[in-house]
Protein backbone atom coordinates (compact mmCIF):
# COMPACT_ATOMS: atom_id res chain seq x y z
CA UNK A 1 0.00 0.00 0.00
CA UNK A 2 1.55 2.98 -1.36
CA UNK A 3 0.64 6.68 0.10
CA UNK A 4 1.43 9.45 -2.80
CA UNK A 5 3.79 10.74 -1.57
CA UNK A 6 5.98 7.54 -1.79
CA UNK A 7 5.11 6.62 -4.88
CA UNK A 8 6.49 10.35 -6.00
CA UNK A 9 9.81 9.86 -4.32
CA UNK A 10 10.15 6.26 -6.25
CA UNK A 11 9.59 8.10 -9.61
CA UNK A 12 12.03 10.81 -8.39
CA UNK A 13 14.49 7.35 -7.54
CA UNK A 14 13.79 5.59 -10.66
CA UNK A 15 13.55 8.08 -13.72
CA UNK A 16 15.90 11.07 -12.44
CA UNK A 17 18.56 9.57 -10.69
CA UNK A 18 21.05 9.57 -13.80
CA UNK A 19 19.88 13.23 -14.15
CA UNK A 20 20.75 14.15 -10.82
CA UNK A 21 23.63 12.60 -9.66
CA UNK A 22 26.17 14.91 -9.90
CA UNK A 23 24.01 16.86 -7.13
CA UNK A 24 22.46 14.38 -5.05
CA UNK A 25 24.27 11.13 -4.21
CA UNK A 26 22.96 7.97 -3.79
CA UNK A 27 22.81 8.45 0.17
CA UNK A 28 20.26 11.40 0.18
CA UNK A 29 17.94 9.08 -2.44
CA UNK A 30 18.24 6.21 0.04
CA UNK A 31 17.21 8.56 2.79
CA UNK A 32 14.22 9.96 0.78
CA UNK A 33 13.19 6.00 0.32
CA UNK A 34 13.50 5.29 4.47
CA UNK A 35 11.44 8.95 4.72
CA UNK A 36 8.64 7.47 2.73
CA UNK A 37 8.64 3.97 4.06
CA UNK A 38 8.52 5.59 7.56
CA UNK A 39 5.54 7.94 6.27
CA UNK A 40 3.06 4.50 5.13
CA UNK A 41 3.61 3.42 8.80
CA UNK A 42 1.65 6.04 10.81
CA UNK A 43 -1.35 5.09 13.20
CA UNK A 44 -4.70 3.56 12.66
CA UNK A 45 -6.13 4.17 9.26
CA UNK A 46 -8.97 6.03 9.34
CA UNK A 47 -12.15 4.10 9.73
CA UNK A 48 -10.89 1.07 10.38
CA UNK A 49 -12.45 0.13 13.23
CA UNK A 50 -15.80 2.10 12.56
CA UNK A 51 -18.03 -0.87 11.97
CA UNK A 52 -17.25 -1.89 16.00
CA UNK A 53 -18.36 1.77 16.80
CA UNK A 54 -21.37 1.30 19.52
CA UNK A 55 -21.12 -2.15 20.15
CA UNK A 56 -20.30 -3.79 23.10
CA UNK A 57 -19.95 -8.01 24.23
CA UNK A 58 -20.04 -10.70 22.28
CA UNK A 59 -21.71 -8.46 19.38
CA UNK A 60 -17.99 -6.12 19.79
CA UNK A 61 -15.96 -9.14 19.53
CA UNK A 62 -17.79 -10.27 16.24
CA UNK A 63 -17.19 -6.98 14.86
CA UNK A 64 -13.80 -6.62 15.80
CA UNK A 65 -13.14 -10.80 14.16
CA UNK A 66 -14.73 -9.57 10.74
CA UNK A 67 -12.33 -6.62 10.81
CA UNK A 68 -8.87 -8.13 11.24
CA UNK A 69 -9.64 -11.88 9.76
CA UNK A 70 -8.44 -13.41 6.15
CA UNK A 71 -4.69 -11.85 7.07
CA UNK A 72 -2.08 -12.42 5.16
CA UNK A 73 -0.26 -15.21 6.58
CA UNK A 74 3.51 -15.73 6.74
CA UNK A 75 5.73 -19.24 7.12
CA UNK A 76 7.22 -20.16 10.16
CA UNK A 77 10.89 -19.94 8.40
CA UNK A 78 9.30 -15.81 7.90
CA UNK A 79 9.36 -14.95 11.51
CA UNK A 80 12.83 -14.81 11.49
CA UNK A 81 13.19 -12.49 9.39
CA UNK A 82 10.14 -10.45 10.41
CA UNK A 83 11.64 -10.87 14.37
CA UNK A 84 14.73 -8.44 12.75
CA UNK A 85 11.79 -5.25 12.47
CA UNK A 86 8.86 -6.22 15.11
CA UNK A 87 11.36 -7.26 17.91
CA UNK A 88 14.22 -5.08 17.77
CA UNK A 89 15.24 -2.79 21.08
CA UNK A 90 16.71 0.54 20.59
CA UNK A 91 19.86 -0.48 20.62
CA UNK A 92 19.51 -3.19 17.93
CA UNK A 93 19.37 -6.41 20.18
CA UNK A 94 16.85 -8.33 20.18
CA UNK A 95 13.76 -7.66 22.56
CA UNK A 96 13.06 -10.82 24.80
CA UNK A 97 10.35 -10.52 26.78
CA UNK A 98 11.53 -13.37 28.75
CA UNK A 99 14.95 -12.04 29.80
CA UNK A 100 14.41 -8.01 29.49
CA UNK A 101 14.90 -5.69 32.25
CA UNK A 102 12.83 -2.83 31.72
CA UNK A 103 14.51 0.19 33.50
CA UNK A 104 17.52 -1.90 34.74
CA UNK A 105 20.16 -4.21 33.22
CA UNK A 106 19.05 -7.04 31.35
CA UNK A 107 20.73 -10.45 32.51
CA UNK A 108 22.03 -10.96 28.59
CA UNK A 109 21.04 -9.96 25.40
CA UNK A 110 20.69 -11.52 22.26
CA UNK A 111 22.40 -10.68 18.49
CA UNK A 112 19.67 -10.98 15.64
CA UNK A 113 20.92 -14.01 13.37
CA UNK A 114 24.11 -15.17 15.69
CA UNK A 115 22.58 -16.24 18.47
CA UNK A 116 19.22 -17.91 16.75
CA UNK A 117 19.02 -21.58 17.97
CA UNK A 118 20.57 -24.01 17.83
CA UNK A 119 20.70 -26.15 20.57
CA UNK A 120 20.89 -24.60 24.10
CA UNK A 121 21.05 -25.81 27.72
CA UNK A 122 21.02 -22.64 29.94
CA UNK A 123 20.00 -19.32 29.65
CA UNK A 124 21.51 -17.10 27.74
CA UNK A 125 22.24 -19.60 25.09
CA UNK A 126 20.52 -18.25 21.93
CA UNK A 127 16.88 -17.43 21.34
CA UNK A 128 13.90 -18.95 19.26
CA UNK A 129 9.93 -18.74 18.50
CA UNK A 130 7.94 -18.68 21.35
CA UNK A 131 3.97 -19.23 20.84
CA UNK A 132 3.26 -17.41 23.76
CA UNK A 133 -0.52 -18.41 23.06
CA UNK A 134 1.28 -22.45 22.90
CA UNK A 135 0.71 -24.50 19.49
CA UNK A 136 -0.47 -27.51 21.21
CA UNK A 137 -3.80 -25.72 22.32
CA UNK A 138 -5.12 -24.87 18.64
CA UNK A 139 -3.18 -28.60 17.42
CA UNK A 140 -0.56 -27.04 15.55
CA UNK A 141 -2.75 -25.50 12.94
CA UNK A 142 -2.35 -22.81 10.45
CA UNK A 143 -2.79 -19.92 10.03
CA UNK A 144 -2.38 -19.28 14.18
CA UNK A 145 1.23 -21.59 14.12
CA UNK A 146 3.19 -18.44 12.32
CA UNK A 147 0.56 -15.28 13.41
CA UNK A 148 3.30 -12.66 14.22
CA UNK A 149 0.65 -10.98 16.89
CA UNK A 150 1.47 -14.25 19.84
CA UNK A 151 4.66 -14.95 18.07
CA UNK A 152 7.52 -13.65 19.78
CA UNK A 153 11.83 -14.62 20.29
CA UNK A 154 12.30 -15.50 23.54
CA UNK A 155 15.49 -17.10 25.47
CA UNK A 156 15.06 -20.82 24.08
CA UNK A 157 15.96 -22.18 27.91
CA UNK A 158 13.07 -19.81 29.59
CA UNK A 159 10.91 -21.15 26.43
CA UNK A 160 10.98 -24.94 27.98
CA UNK A 161 10.64 -24.02 30.90
CA UNK A 162 7.44 -22.29 30.06
CA UNK A 163 6.81 -25.16 27.88
CA UNK A 164 3.20 -25.38 27.31
CA UNK A 165 1.97 -23.70 30.61
CA UNK A 166 -0.90 -21.19 31.01
CA UNK A 167 0.06 -17.92 32.27
CA UNK A 168 -0.61 -16.67 35.47
CA UNK A 169 0.40 -15.65 39.13
CA UNK A 170 3.07 -17.47 41.02
CA UNK A 171 3.57 -16.89 45.11
CA UNK A 172 5.78 -20.17 45.51
CA UNK A 173 7.43 -20.56 42.39
CA UNK A 174 9.40 -24.20 41.59
CA UNK A 175 11.67 -21.62 39.41
CA UNK A 176 12.82 -19.01 38.21
CA UNK A 177 14.22 -16.98 35.77
CA UNK A 178 17.22 -14.25 35.83
CA UNK A 179 15.30 -11.58 34.72
CA UNK A 180 11.90 -12.64 37.16
CA UNK A 181 10.09 -14.82 35.51
CA UNK A 182 8.45 -17.56 37.64
CA UNK A 183 6.91 -21.14 37.30
CA UNK A 184 4.80 -22.85 39.81
CA UNK A 185 1.41 -23.47 40.91
CA UNK A 186 -1.14 -20.48 40.08
CA UNK A 187 -1.85 -18.45 43.21
CA UNK A 188 -4.27 -16.15 41.59
CA UNK A 189 -8.24 -17.26 42.68
CA UNK A 190 -10.22 -20.07 40.58
CA UNK A 191 -7.38 -22.11 39.52
CA UNK A 192 -4.76 -24.01 41.46
CA UNK A 193 -2.23 -26.00 38.19
CA UNK A 194 0.94 -24.95 37.66
CA UNK A 195 1.47 -21.37 35.33
CA UNK A 196 3.95 -19.39 34.19
CA UNK A 197 4.23 -15.60 35.10
CA UNK A 198 6.02 -13.15 33.20
CA UNK A 199 7.39 -10.34 34.68
CA UNK A 200 4.70 -7.05 35.50
CA UNK A 201 6.36 -5.02 32.49
CA UNK A 202 5.13 -7.75 29.89
CA UNK A 203 1.89 -8.95 31.43
CA UNK A 204 -0.02 -6.41 29.92
CA UNK A 205 1.19 -7.39 26.07
CA UNK A 206 0.82 -11.10 27.01
CA UNK A 207 -2.93 -9.99 27.93
CA UNK A 208 -3.66 -8.16 24.58
CA UNK A 209 -2.06 -11.25 22.74
CA UNK A 210 -4.50 -13.28 24.07
CA UNK A 211 -7.54 -11.38 23.70
CA UNK A 212 -6.52 -10.97 19.70
CA UNK A 213 -5.92 -14.64 19.23
CA UNK A 214 -9.66 -15.55 20.54
CA UNK A 215 -10.95 -12.65 18.22
CA UNK A 216 -9.52 -13.44 15.18
CA UNK A 217 -9.67 -17.07 15.63
CA UNK A 218 -13.29 -16.43 17.11
CA UNK A 219 -14.68 -18.95 14.52
CA UNK A 220 -11.68 -21.34 15.58
CA UNK A 221 -10.97 -21.18 19.75
CA UNK A 222 -14.23 -23.34 20.63
CA UNK A 223 -12.46 -26.07 19.38
CA UNK A 224 -9.13 -25.45 21.45
CA UNK A 225 -7.95 -27.21 24.99
CA UNK A 226 -6.44 -25.11 27.32
CA UNK A 227 -7.62 -24.82 31.02
CA UNK A 228 -7.47 -20.67 30.14
CA UNK A 229 -10.52 -21.13 27.44
CA UNK A 230 -14.16 -22.75 28.24
CA UNK A 231 -14.54 -24.54 25.10
CA UNK A 232 -17.05 -20.91 23.54
CA UNK A 233 -16.51 -18.46 21.32
CA UNK A 234 -17.53 -16.12 23.70
CA UNK A 235 -16.31 -15.23 26.10
CA UNK A 236 -14.06 -18.29 24.68
CA UNK A 237 -11.91 -17.34 28.63
CA UNK A 238 -12.04 -19.03 31.54
CA UNK A 239 -13.64 -17.03 34.44
CA UNK A 240 -10.00 -17.00 36.31
CA UNK A 241 -8.05 -16.24 32.86
CA UNK A 242 -10.90 -13.32 31.81
CA UNK A 243 -10.43 -11.69 35.17
CA UNK A 244 -6.32 -11.76 35.23
CA UNK A 245 -5.87 -10.88 31.38
CA UNK A 246 -8.25 -7.80 32.50
CA UNK A 247 -6.49 -7.00 35.10
CA UNK A 248 -2.84 -7.34 33.46
CA UNK A 249 -4.25 -5.25 30.46
CA UNK A 250 -5.15 -2.70 32.96
CA UNK A 251 -2.18 -2.25 35.37
CA UNK A 252 0.47 -2.68 32.51
CA UNK A 253 -0.83 0.16 29.11
CA UNK A 254 0.05 -0.47 26.09
CA UNK A 255 3.71 0.53 25.00
CA UNK A 256 5.59 2.27 22.68
CA UNK A 257 6.82 -0.91 21.81
CA UNK A 258 3.70 -2.59 20.92
CA UNK A 259 2.53 0.54 19.10
CA UNK A 260 5.62 0.24 16.87
CA UNK A 261 5.36 -3.79 16.53
CA UNK A 262 1.62 -3.29 15.88
CA UNK A 263 2.58 -0.82 12.77
CA UNK A 264 4.75 -2.95 11.23
CA UNK A 265 3.26 -6.14 11.40
CA UNK A 266 0.29 -4.26 9.66
CA UNK A 267 2.21 -2.44 7.05
CA UNK A 268 4.83 -4.87 6.36
CA UNK A 269 3.74 -8.70 7.32
CA UNK A 270 0.09 -9.64 7.95
CA UNK A 271 -1.74 -6.12 6.78
CA UNK A 272 -3.97 -6.92 10.03
CA UNK A 273 -3.78 -5.68 13.56
CA UNK A 274 -4.03 -6.11 17.21
CA UNK A 275 -7.19 -3.98 18.34
CA UNK A 276 -6.55 -4.64 21.85
CA UNK A 277 -3.14 -2.41 21.08
CA UNK A 278 -4.92 0.17 19.24
CA UNK A 279 -7.92 0.44 21.76
CA UNK A 280 -7.09 -1.51 25.25
CA UNK A 281 -10.47 -0.18 26.44
CA UNK A 282 -12.13 -2.69 23.86
CA UNK A 283 -11.10 -5.77 26.43
CA UNK A 284 -13.13 -4.14 29.19
CA UNK A 285 -15.90 -3.55 26.96
CA UNK A 286 -15.99 -6.96 25.75
CA UNK A 287 -15.16 -9.43 28.89
CA UNK A 288 -15.57 -6.42 31.81
CA UNK A 289 -18.49 -5.90 33.52
CA UNK A 290 -20.06 -2.87 31.51
CA UNK A 291 -21.36 0.33 32.72
CA UNK A 292 -23.10 3.21 30.79
CA UNK A 293 -21.77 6.47 31.17
CA UNK A 294 -23.40 9.05 33.53
CA UNK A 295 -22.82 12.24 35.38
CA UNK A 296 -22.66 11.76 38.85
CA UNK A 297 -22.13 15.57 39.96
CA UNK A 298 -25.14 18.26 40.43
CA UNK A 299 -25.05 21.20 38.51
CA UNK A 300 -24.27 24.86 40.20
CA UNK A 301 -27.24 26.66 39.00
CA UNK A 302 -26.96 30.17 40.26
CA UNK A 303 -24.08 32.89 39.38
CA UNK A 304 -24.03 36.32 40.34
CA UNK A 305 -22.45 38.98 37.72
CA UNK A 306 -18.86 39.66 39.12
CA UNK A 307 -18.71 36.79 40.75
CA UNK A 308 -16.43 33.82 39.73
CA UNK A 309 -18.96 30.76 38.97
CA UNK A 310 -17.55 27.50 39.33
CA UNK A 311 -19.43 23.54 38.70
CA UNK A 312 -16.97 20.70 39.03
CA UNK A 313 -18.33 17.87 37.12
CA UNK A 314 -17.67 14.42 37.82
CA UNK A 315 -18.87 11.36 35.23
CA UNK A 316 -18.42 7.58 36.03
CA UNK A 317 -18.39 4.54 33.59
CA UNK A 318 -16.82 1.56 33.38
CA UNK A 319 -14.08 0.75 35.20
CA UNK A 320 -10.87 1.48 33.31
CA UNK A 321 -12.30 2.81 30.26
CA UNK A 322 -11.76 6.55 29.55
CA UNK A 323 -14.20 9.45 29.31
CA UNK A 324 -14.51 12.23 27.88
CA UNK A 325 -16.80 15.32 28.95
CA UNK A 326 -17.64 18.40 26.37
CA UNK A 327 -19.85 21.24 25.82
CA UNK A 328 -22.41 21.12 23.22
CA UNK A 329 -24.13 24.77 24.82
CA UNK A 330 -22.41 26.92 27.40
CA UNK A 331 -22.43 30.74 27.84
CA UNK A 332 -19.54 32.40 26.50
CA UNK A 333 -18.15 33.88 29.66
CA UNK A 334 -17.95 30.24 31.01
CA UNK A 335 -14.43 27.68 30.19
CA UNK A 336 -14.88 24.06 30.30
CA UNK A 337 -11.50 22.44 31.71
CA UNK A 338 -10.55 18.79 31.55
CA UNK A 339 -9.21 18.12 34.86
CA UNK A 340 -8.97 14.29 34.55
CA UNK A 341 -10.29 10.72 33.74
CA UNK A 342 -14.27 11.80 34.00
CA UNK A 343 -13.72 15.04 35.42
CA UNK A 344 -13.71 18.78 34.67
CA UNK A 345 -14.53 22.07 35.70
CA UNK A 346 -17.13 24.42 34.04
CA UNK A 347 -16.18 28.32 35.27
CA UNK A 348 -16.12 31.91 34.89
CA UNK A 349 -17.38 35.55 35.85
CA UNK A 350 -20.36 36.46 34.07
CA UNK A 351 -20.73 39.92 33.32
CA UNK A 352 -24.23 42.44 33.46
CA UNK A 353 -25.11 41.84 29.91
CA UNK A 354 -25.32 37.83 31.19
CA UNK A 355 -28.25 38.68 33.55
CA UNK A 356 -30.93 35.99 33.45
CA UNK A 357 -31.60 32.00 31.82
CA UNK A 358 -28.06 31.10 30.43
CA UNK A 359 -28.13 27.49 28.95
CA UNK A 360 -26.07 24.69 29.14
CA UNK A 361 -25.57 20.98 27.89
CA UNK A 362 -22.59 19.11 28.95
CA UNK A 363 -21.96 15.40 26.93
CA UNK A 364 -19.88 12.55 28.85
CA UNK A 365 -18.64 9.88 26.62
CA UNK A 366 -16.88 6.62 26.70
CA UNK A 367 -16.60 6.25 22.59
CA UNK A 368 -19.15 3.63 22.72
CA UNK A 369 -22.40 4.88 24.92
CA UNK A 370 -22.96 8.74 26.12
CA UNK A 371 -24.96 10.84 28.20
CA UNK A 372 -26.32 14.43 28.07
CA UNK A 373 -26.44 16.81 31.55
CA UNK A 374 -28.93 19.70 30.67
CA UNK A 375 -29.39 22.48 32.79
CA UNK A 376 -29.48 26.87 33.08
CA UNK A 377 -27.68 28.90 35.27
CA UNK A 378 -29.20 31.89 36.12
CA UNK A 379 -27.59 35.03 36.50
CA UNK A 380 -28.40 37.39 39.03
CA UNK A 381 -27.42 41.07 39.14
CA UNK A 382 -24.68 42.27 41.46
CA UNK A 383 -25.65 43.50 44.58
CA UNK A 384 -25.12 47.27 44.26
CA UNK A 385 -24.38 48.95 48.02
CA UNK A 386 -25.89 52.35 48.90
CA UNK A 387 -23.99 55.26 50.73
CA UNK A 388 -25.91 53.34 53.83
CA UNK A 389 -24.22 50.16 52.91
CA UNK A 390 -21.04 51.53 53.08
CA UNK A 391 -20.48 52.98 57.02
CA UNK A 392 -16.93 51.87 56.50
CA UNK A 393 -15.81 53.29 53.10
CA UNK A 394 -15.90 56.14 50.72
CA UNK A 395 -16.03 55.78 46.83
CA UNK A 396 -15.83 59.07 44.58
CA UNK A 397 -16.44 60.88 42.53
CA UNK A 398 -19.01 58.98 41.44
CA UNK A 399 -19.51 59.55 38.15
CA UNK A 400 -15.86 59.66 37.78
CA UNK A 401 -13.85 61.08 34.73
CA UNK A 402 -10.19 60.23 35.86
CA UNK A 403 -9.34 59.02 39.23
CA UNK A 404 -11.51 57.23 41.56
CA UNK A 405 -10.61 57.59 45.09
CA UNK A 406 -11.15 54.83 47.43
CA UNK A 407 -10.99 55.31 51.68
CA UNK A 408 -11.95 52.90 54.38
CA UNK A 409 -12.46 54.35 57.53
CA UNK A 410 -12.96 52.04 60.13
CA UNK A 411 -10.52 48.82 59.12
CA UNK A 412 -6.67 48.23 58.82
CA UNK A 413 -7.12 46.16 55.03
CA UNK A 414 -8.89 45.62 52.57
CA UNK A 415 -8.73 44.33 48.89
CA UNK A 416 -10.32 46.08 45.55
CA UNK A 417 -11.24 44.93 41.98
CA UNK A 418 -13.20 46.61 39.25
CA UNK A 419 -14.37 44.74 36.65
CA UNK A 420 -16.59 46.15 33.22
CA UNK A 421 -19.92 44.59 32.30
CA UNK A 422 -18.63 41.80 31.06
CA UNK A 423 -17.13 40.84 34.02
CA UNK A 424 -13.51 41.45 32.74
CA UNK A 425 -10.91 42.32 35.19
CA UNK A 426 -9.15 45.91 34.85
CA UNK A 427 -8.07 47.09 38.50
CA UNK A 428 -6.90 44.76 41.49
CA UNK A 429 -4.73 45.72 44.92
CA UNK A 430 -4.84 43.38 47.43
CA UNK A 431 -3.64 44.01 51.51
CA UNK A 432 -4.61 47.81 50.94
CA UNK A 433 -3.57 49.83 53.87
CA UNK A 434 -4.29 53.14 52.82
CA UNK A 435 -6.40 55.46 50.52
CA UNK A 436 -6.40 53.63 47.15
CA UNK A 437 -6.35 55.73 44.06
CA UNK A 438 -7.30 54.70 40.63
CA UNK A 439 -6.35 55.90 37.35
CA UNK A 440 -9.47 55.86 35.22
CA UNK A 441 -8.72 58.34 32.77
CA UNK A 442 -7.94 55.84 29.93
CA UNK A 443 -11.03 53.75 31.17
CA UNK A 444 -13.43 54.00 27.99
CA UNK A 445 -16.61 55.45 29.60
CA UNK A 446 -19.36 53.32 30.97
CA UNK A 447 -20.76 51.64 33.97
CA UNK A 448 -17.80 49.81 36.30
CA UNK A 449 -18.81 47.75 39.10
CA UNK A 450 -16.10 48.07 41.89
CA UNK A 451 -15.83 45.00 44.28
CA UNK A 452 -13.86 45.87 47.71
CA UNK A 453 -13.49 43.03 50.38
CA UNK A 454 -12.93 43.79 53.92
CA UNK A 455 -12.99 41.50 57.22
CA UNK A 456 -14.62 38.55 55.28
CA UNK A 457 -17.55 41.16 54.07
CA UNK A 458 -17.81 41.95 49.98
CA UNK A 459 -19.45 45.47 49.30
CA UNK A 460 -20.20 46.14 45.50
CA UNK A 461 -20.69 49.80 44.10
CA UNK A 462 -21.23 51.02 40.52
CA UNK A 463 -19.30 53.57 39.32
CA UNK A 464 -20.11 55.55 36.22
CA UNK A 465 -17.22 56.65 33.82
CA UNK A 466 -17.71 59.88 31.90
Amino acid sequence: MMTKMKMTLISLFRGNYYGVKSIINRTFLCFLLVLATEVTQGQIPNGYYSNANGKTGSELKTALFNIIKNHTSISYDQLWTAFKSTDKKPNGKVWDMYSDNPGGTPPYEFTFVTDQCGNYSVEGDCYNREHSFPKSWFNDETPMYSDLFHLYPTDGKVNGQRSNYPYGEVSNPTWTSLNGSKLGPSSYPGYTGVVFEPIDDYKGDFARSYFYMVTRYEDKVDSWSTDMLNGTAYPAFSTWAKNMLLEWNAQDPVSQKEIDRNNVVYNQYQHNRNPFIDHPEYAQLIWGSYTPVSFTSTPITEAQVGTVYTYNITATGTNGVSLTITSTAKPSWATLTTTGNGAATLSGTPGAANVGSNGVTLTVSDGTTSASQTFTINVSPASIATTSDLPVFRVYPNPVSDVLHIEASEVKMFSVEIFDLIGKTIYTKDKIMEPVEVEMANFPKGIYMVKILANGKTYMVKVVKR
